[in-house]
C-alpha cells in the first residue's frame, strides 16, 4: 500500500508541509526575474564575487570560491548528478578542512509531474545552500530514477562520495530501499515521504502526517462547538489512513461520527456516494442533533470535481461547517465556492509566501508545494553541520528537544522517526487562507514549551 499512499499524496495534496530558514534571516538573492535560469545562476556567482572583492585574506577568498562552486553546480543543467567533489576543499587557518557533504536523492530525470516537482525540490535545496552560506557544506544531488532500485543505488553512490546525511527520497518505497544502505554506513535519512511505516531506525519523515492534520482541525472544530461529524474520504490508500484517524480524532474531542462515505476517484463514479452523504446531511438538519461538521479529504485535483455535487445538493459552509485536510492548502482551492469559509489545517501562510518569492526571484518560476521540504531538509543538515565529525547527525542532534524552525513554523523529529509540527487552522478564502487559530508550540518530551529553533 506504500506506493499507493505516495501516489495519492500528489492527488490529495496531504502531507505537503514546508519549513524554511533556520535560526537567522537569510541573505536575499539578487532580483533577476528578467533573466533565464542560466543567467540567474550566473547572477548568484556574480553576487558572491562582488562580496569576495572586498576580502583581502587569501584564505577568505578560497572559502568564498568554494561557496561559488557549491551553489553554481548543476543549476538547471542536464546532468542529474551534482558531483561537487571536484571543487577545492575549503581552507581554514591556511590548512584544508574536510567539507561536510549532504546527499540529495530525487527522481530528476524523465518527464511528467514527478520530474517537475523533483527539479523544483532540487533547486530549493540549492537555494538553502546559498542562503545559509556555509562554505564548508557541499550538496551531492543524485538521480534515483523514480524507483526503489535506483534510489538504493543513488544512496550508495552519495555515501561513497562522502555524504554524511541523506535528504530524500520522495516516496516510501524508495525510502524503504535506501534505509538499509544508509543504515549500514550509519548515515541518517531525512525522507520526503509521509509513509509512517518507513520511519525509525535512522529514517526521519519531513512531511506532516495526515493523522496530525485531522487531529488539529477536528479538535479546533470541537472547541468551536461542533458535535456531530461526517466525512467524505477517497476510496484509496489515503482514505484508508484518513478514516480511522478521523474516527479517533472525533472520539478524543468528545464528538460523534454520524457517517463516513468513500468516494471513487473517477468523476462519474463519485457522484452517487457524495450525493448520498449530502442528502444525509440535509435530512439531519431537521433533527435534534444535526450534522454540523463535514470533513472533505481532497486536494487540488478532487476539490473541483466534488464542488459542483455539493453545490447542487445545497451543501456549503453557509449551512454547516466544512473541514479539510492539508490538501486544501493550494493556490486554487478557493475557486471551488462550496469550500470557501471551510476550515483546514496548515502552516502560517506568511512563511511560505516569503519562501516562494525568494524562490521565484532566483529561478523565474513559482516553486512546487513540496519544494519547502527539500529546502528545510538541507537547512536542517547545514545547521547541524557545524558540530565535530561524528557528532553532527547523531540521534541526539536530530531529535534535540528545541527542534528546528522554518518557513512553516516549528519542526521536531521524534526518536521513532516521525515529525511533530505546529499547525495553524485556516479559513479558506477565494484567494488563499485566513489564519483562525495560530500554530501551537511544539511541546518537548518533558512537556515544557520550547523556543523551537533556538540553538
Amino acid at each position: 500500500m506504500a506506493a499507493n499512499v505516495e501516489r495519492d499524496r500528489c492527488r490529495h495534496g496531504h502531507g505537503a508541509s514546508r519549513v524554511t530558514t533556520l535560526f537567522r534571516r537569510p541573505q536575499r538573492i539578487a532580483n533577476r526575474t528578467d533573466a533565464g535560469p542560466a543567467v540567474r545562476g550566473r547572477g548568484w556567482v556574480s553576487a558572491l564575487r562582488a562580496r569576495v572583492r572586498c576580502v583581502c585574506s587569501l584564505a577568505a577568498v578560497a572559502i568564498a570560491g568554494s561557496l561559488v562552486a557549491a551553489c553554481a553546480t548543476n543549476l538547471g543543467g542536464a546532468n542529474p548528478t551534482s558531483a561537487l567533489s571536484e571543487q577545492k576543499p575549503p581552507v581554514e587557518d591556511g590548512k584544508p578542512k574536510k567539507p561536510v557533504r549532504i546527499g540529495m536523492l530525487l527522481p530528476v530525470s524523465g518527464y511528467g509531474p514527478n520530474a517537475i516537482t523533483a527539479k523544483g525540490m532540487k533547486q530549493a535545496g540549492e537555494l538553502a545552500l546559498f542562503e545559509l552560506d556555509n562554505p564548508l557544506v557541499q550538496l551531492i544531488v543524485k538521480d534515483d530514477k523514480g524507483s526503489p532500485q535506483g534510489a538504493a543505488q543513488a544512496a550508495q553512490e552519495a555515501i561513497s562520495e562522502g555524504a554524511e546525511i541523506i535528504v530524500g527520497p520522495l516516496t516510501g518505497a524508495a525510502a524503504s530501499a535506501v534505509a538499509p544502505v544508509a543504515r549500514k554506513s550509519n548515515v541518517p535519512v531525512l525522507t520526503f515521504s509521509n509513509d509512517r511505516r518507513v520511519a525509525g531506525n535512522g529514517v526521519y519523515l519531513m512531511s506532516v502526517l495526515p493523522e496530525q492534520e485531522i487531529e488539529r482541525v477536528v479538535a479546533y472544530a470541537a472547541v468551536r462547538g461542533k458535535k456531530r461529524f461526517a466525512a467524505l474520504v477517497p476510496d484509496d490508500a489515503y482514505g484508508q489512513v484518513v478514516e480511522p484517524a478521523f474516527r479517533r480524532a472525533v472520539e478524543r474531542s468528545g464528538g460523534t461520527v454520524a457517517g463516513v462515505s468513500r468516494y471513487p476517484l473517477e468523476p462519474n463514479a463519485m457522484l452517487a456516494p457524495v450525493r448520498a452523504l449530502a442528502d444525509e446531511v440535509k435530512q439531519s438538519a431537521d433533527s435534534a442533533v444535526p450534522i454540523d461538521a463535514l470533513l472533505v479529504a481532497a486536494g487540488a485535483e478532487m476539490l473541483p470535481q466534488i464542488d459542483p455535487i455539493l453545490t447542487y445538493a445545497g451543501i456549503s459552509s453557509d449551512r454547516l461547517q466544512l473541514l479539510g485536510t492539508g490538501g486544501w492548502d493550494t493556490p486554487n482551492a478557493g475557486r471551488s465556492p462550496a469550500f470557501v469559509r471551510g476550515w483546514y489545517p496548515g502552516p502560517d501562510p506568511h512563511g511560505w509566501a516569503d519562501f516562494s518569492q525568494r524562490f521565484t526571484r532566483s529561478f523565474g518560476q513559482a516553486p512546487p508545494r513540496l519544494a519547502s521540504l527539500a529546502y528545510d531538509a538541507v537547512s536542517v543538515a547545514i545547521t547541524l553541520s557545524s558540530a565535530e565529525p561524528g557528532q553532527r547527525f547523531t540521534v541526539e542532534a536530530l531529535t534535540r528537544p528545541a527542534g528546528f524552525t522554518g518557513v512553516d513554523g516549528s519542526l521536531r523529529f521524534r526518536a521513532d522517526g516521525l515529525s511533530e509540527r505546529g499547525l495553524a487552522v485556516l479559513e479558506l478564502q477565494t484567494f488563499g487562507g485566513n489564519v483562525l487559530d495560530p500554530p501551537q508550540a511544539v511541546q518537548p518530551p518533558d512537556g515544557r514549551v520550547s523556543a523551537a529553533g533556538a540553538q
